[in-house]
């Protein structure tokens, strides 16, 4: 058996992505703003039903960009319970990241917590939609509102999930969606801004294009930042199929669901009333104590038959030695809890019932 890795990469038919870049050929622009990076952003704002989008190399770069939009400074309040490159994002910017603690639900940044760490130096809350689940998006409104902050999403993992008829990067002042490989929607690497706010859309272009404005004066610090048309390309071909390939992860993790639901220690993934999901991910927590295994011991079961589940998100973010213990992970006891016995099962669209079973199988003991 081949192996079996947390995710995969979805790919559109060859032919049709031949067919999608052939005419770069003939135009030979490759980069630069060109015709498929125009037609994918276009297409996108019409797919996340939001007003504008920025598109962006990465997600990393596109959150950046968010952040140094918006002039932000002093301190940013966010969650440990993430990847790594939320707090870079911040910290690269020049800002302070302070970590908030998590609810024990659906494991995003806990609103009651966060009030009480707003200071006279925060600017802005950037909350994380983890594993596709949303946030207290009206809480968390309601709060930036009180205190006359700005609110960035990470939506990094909650690319096409919407609350009721709303797209998730209507809301806040703006929405990062990251669109790496291993991402629901790819464009190879990728990333974009979602927001509503026209007077963004000059200087999130100068910050990603040198600071370079449409006159060719340099009025913003900027980078590189753009998306390239081969890119640009692999995500229109992918936002063809992306319906079919939500729905194929959702059989998965309702396959597990089946499967791992009332089972002593292990607490599964839940779907949000009034969401809906993409299933990004799909993350089990283990209590040794009633299960009999630690998460650590569930994942190396699960590689001993070539099965590659991510202890996603550990360590915590304010445990990264990159800090250099600046941070107390500590003051954040459940995400440090959940980061310690959280796994993520492996869920694609490529991935069969068969193959989820066999991956119950092995975690419930019955396949030795």
């Amino acid at each position: 058996m081949s192996g079996i890795n947390v995710t995969r990469s979805s790919m559109p038919p060859f032919e049709e992505y031949a067919e999608e870049i052939k005419d770069l050929w003939d135009t030979h622009w490759l980069t630069n703003m060109g015709k498929k990076h125009n037609r994918l952003r276009e297409e996108l704002c019409k797919y996340l039903s939001v007003k504008n989008v920025s598109l962006f190399a990465n997600g990393h770069l596109a959150l950046e960009a968010a952040i140094a939009s918006m002039k932000l400074t002093g301190e940013v309040i966010t969650t440990p319970f993430t990847f790594a490159s939320t707090a870079q994002a911040i910290v690269r910017n020049g800002l302070t990241p302070v970590f908030c603690d998590i609810n024990d639900e659906d494991y995003t940044i806990d609103v009651s917590k966060a009030e009480k760490l707003i200071s006279g130096r925060t600017s802005a809350i950037i909350p994380v939609h983890v594993y596709g689940s949303v946030c207290d998006v009206d809480g968390l409104e309601k709060l930036a509102k009180k205190y006359n902050l700005k609110l960035i999403y990470d939506a990094a993992h909650a690319f096409g999930v919407r609350i009721g008829g709303s797209g998730i990067g209507a809301f806040g002042d703006a929405s990062m969606f990251s669109f790496h490989a291993t991402k629901v929607f790819n464009t190879i690497e990728g990333g974009c801004v979602a927001y509503s706010d026209n007077s963004l859309t000059d200087r999130l272009h100068m910050i990603k294009n040198f600071g370079m404005d449409k006159n060719g004066h340099y009025p913003e610090i900027g980078g590189n930042a753009k998306m390239n048309e081969f890119q640009a390309a692999m995500g229109i071909c992918n936002l063809r199929h992306i319906d079919d390939e939500i729905e194929k992860r959702r059989r998965v993790a309702a396959r597990y669901t089946e499967r791992l639901s009332g089972v002593n220690g292990i607490k599964i993934w839940r779907e949000q009333s009034g969401v809906t999901h993409n299933y990004a991910y799909f993350p089990v927590v283990f209590d040794k104590a009633e299960f009999g295994k630690s998460r650590d011991e569930a994942a190396a079961a699960l590689a001993e038959h070539n099965i590659f589940a991510r202890k996603y998100f550990f360590p915590p973010v304010n445990e990264l030695e990159c800090y250099g213990g600046r941070f107390e992970a500590q003051k954040t006891p459940i995400a440090k809890r959940i980061s310690e016995s959280v796994l993520a099962l492996p869920i694609y669209a490529g991935l069969s019932i068969d193959d989820a079973d066999m991956i119950c199988d092995i975690l419930l003991g019955q396949l030795l």
